[in-house]
């Protein structure tokens, strides 16, 4: 479901330097992130959503992430923007 979700939304950044400037601009709606990736690359994202009441939902892989986001690469985070 997640990895659906993140498919078909129409916008959204993809990687954790895109997602962080989301977050401190506001426009970020939910915020996934992968289970695997290094906590010292995501650590500022997830506390950043939670100080700005960002909803995080984990999704267990980064390599299905960036699948479901339409690119060959992994990616540790990805924010479904508003």
């Amino acid at each position: 479901m997640s990895y659906e979700k993140v498919a078909q939304a129409e916008e959204k950044v993809i990687g954790t330097k895109q997602t962080l400037k989301a977050l401190e601009d506001g426009i970020v709606k939910e915020l996934y992130v992968a289970s695997d990736a290094d906590y010292k690359v995501i650590y500022k994202v997830i506390a950043l959503a939670e100080k700005n009441d960002v909803p995080t939902i984990k999704v267990q892989s980064m390599k299905k992430l960036g699948k479901a986001c339409g690119i060959d690469v992994s990616a540790a985070t990805v924010a479904i923007l508003k």
